[in-house]
């Protein structure tokens, strides 16, 4: 029998078997096992005073010393020592670390459902995975013919069902979506502050340090195919998974990367020789990128153990292969040397773990926005998660004095091995969190929040376009409704796909969110048993209030018009004086 809370502590067999006792581990550092259960920045998932739960994030944020080539290098290493195991129905949780323990020691292990019990298990050295292989057999042809792959993911049965039934315990099942909004609406309103309740939401809502590792090790299943062609390549996640802005559910962002292909290039330079290998020539990049993925694409869809619903989408402007991994229970997007894009992930990294208030702003904010409509899953005219970040870094750096530097800031504090050209765009910026100056800013989530809204509402989204870089606004280079300036490709507008509707609608919703926060008599909304605050935000307005957001929505929406009619009414009015002048 599964329970999904509680778990039973397995002390002497943790004694038996070297595991360690699970311990707080760092959303950003990446070091340490986090509880299980727990999020990536082991936060408790009880509610605490905004005071403590500052002090604890803070706290956090004072040990997060690793880069982030560290710590995904630590996890890409961590993947490679582990296993995924399908479990039989009745499971007792003792004899299976106890068998798998003979194959060698067991650095962290968890358990999760996807139709079915599965255990993910980290174990001390990599012999121990191939050892567990070697023990392993092949699925019976009866009915279906198998492909002879063997990969790292195993199927575990009961010799002995019967009698080994008896034996089932308890598990404990990490979490692998978050709750629903209704069900978190109500965790808020017994809150104290909305600071509080934002801090709620973040330990709700990201990624527990158990699903980070599933995720590693879905790339490090990807790349076991990959090397049979590719033997020094790796496969890397980025985006969502890595930027410390994760949402529990977000897609897996994948890159195949040959990087370290060409450092092993660099170091055969001795001898009397100019030596290289024979190797395939194309005429383009994006070519060979296409060739790779359809090959790669291939491979999963015919030979991989539960990749299903394969689709390459090579003529896209960064080819792609997307595919569904059931194993882990993942929608997976598989690139090439995606340089960029993993230059973005540590940016948005850094940000993430310089001040606690950050990662819990962004949250809070982009849950508002998607039960608002004005984010969604699938493509289309509407903001991005990426782009709606961005525009929170932005607000974050136009504070007094500053939350988070800028990126020309980040760039002064590089040196020699943080200078990064990649395509002719300069990513260079600082790595090392120690040596960027932590904020004097004090300001509270309760007022961020609220500055938010207003600001974002009063924005010129006429005249101004968001350049993080410089950290100010700039005049739009071209007329696009909502102008983002792409942090490192200079010459792309991030937000291109936003229609003037939509960017209308995130205004309106942006000023009656702020509008609610200043207006709103928490003491009257408790007696009356109402969400408040934060709660209050993500209730979609229309319900509530029908015809007054309908009004508001009107003004919005009409702003342009009576734009022009003022511009038309002010030319009229001059000619006329001319006129008279005359």
């Amino acid at each position: 029998m599964a329970l999904r809370a509680g778990g039973r502590a397995l002390s002497v067999l943790r004694g038996r078997l070297r595991l360690p006792a699970p311990a707080a581990g760092s959303g950003c550092a990446g070091g340490g096992q986090a509880r299980l259960g727990s999020s990536g920045a082991a936060l408790q998932r009880a509610p605490r005073a905004a005071g403590a739960e500052e002090a604890a994030e803070d706290a956090e944020v004072s040990i997060r010393k690793k880069t982030f080539t560290e710590v995904q290098t630590e996890r890409l290493e961590q993947a490679e020592r582990s296993v995924l195991i399908k479990c039989p129905p009745k499971l007792n949780e003792e004899k299976l670390l106890q068998y798998l323990s003979s194959h060698g020691n067991i650095n962290s292990h968890f358990f999760f459902e996807n139709r079915g019990i599965h255990a993910l298990i980290e174990f001390s050295e990599k012999d121990s995975v191939a050892s567990l292989q070697d023990a392993i057999g092949v699925p019976s042809p009866a009915e279906h013919r198998v492909v002879p792959f063997k990969s790292r993911l195993f199927t575990f049965t009961l010799k002995n069902p019967v009698s080994q039934a008896a034996e089932e315990t308890p598990v404990h099942l990490s979490p692998q979506s978050h709750i629903p909004v209704k069900e978190l609406i109500q965790k808020l309103c017994h809150a104290d502050s909305i600071s509080s309740q934002m801090y709620i939401l973040l330990n709700e809502y990201q990624l527990p340090e158990e699903n980070i590792k599933l995720r590693f090790l879905a790339c490090s299943l990807v790349q076991d195919f990959a090397r049979a062609y590719f033997p020094d390549s790796t496969v890397k996640p980025f985006g969502s998974s890595v930027n410390t802005f994760g949402k529990l559910g977000c897609d897996v962002d994948m890159f195949l990367d040959f990087h370290d292909i060409r450092k092993h290039d660099t170091k055969m330079k001795k001898g009397p020789f100019e030596m290289e290998y024979q190797m395939k020539r194309l005429p383009s990049e994006r070519l060979a990128t296409q060739k790779i993925l359809s090959v790669i694409g291939d491979c999963l869809d015919n030979f991989g153990p539960g990749c299903v619903s394969v689709q390459k989408i090579l003529n896209a402007r960064c080819p792609l292969v997307k595919f569904s991994h059931q194993p882990t229970g993942f929608q997976c997007d598989l690139s090439v040397s995606n340089s960029i894009a993993i230059k973005s992930s540590e940016l948005l990294y850094i940000y993430g773990c310089l001040d606690s208030r950050v990662r819990a702003l962004v949250f809070s904010i982009r849950c508002w926005a998607r039960v608002h409509g004005l984010t969604n899953s699938i493509p289309g005219t509407w903001i991005t998660n990426f782009s709606l970040t961005m525009m929170i870094m932005f607000f974050l750096q136009k504070r007094s004095p500053p939350i988070i530097p800028t990126l020309d800031q980040l760039k002064e504090l590089a040196d020699e091995k943080d200078k990064h050209v990649i395509g002719g765009c300069d990513c260079s910026f600082v790595s090392d969190l120690s040596k960027i100056k932590p904020t004097k800013n004090t300001e509270t989530l309760d007022v961020l929040l609220g500055d938010f809204f207003e600001y974002f509402g009063n924005f010129d989204f006429r005249k101004n376009s968001i350049n993080l870089r410089k950290g100010k606004e700039v005049n739009k280079p071209e007329s696009s409704p909502l102008y983002i300036w792409n942090p490192f490709e200079q010459d792309l507008n991030i937000s291109k796909n936003v229609n003037q509707p939509q960017l209308e609608k995130f205004v309106a919703m942006a000023r009656e969110s702020a509008w609610i926060l200043q207006k709103e008599d928490k003491t009257q909304r408790l007696i009356n048993k109402e969400p408040w605050g934060l709660a209050a935000l993500l209730i979609p307005f229309g319900k509530s209030n029908p015809s007054k957001m309908k009004n508001r929505m009107k003004g919005i929406g009409s702003e342009t018009i009576r734009s022009l009619l003022d511009s038309l009414k002010l030319n009229n009015a001059n000619s006329l004086q001319k006129a008279v002048g005359k």
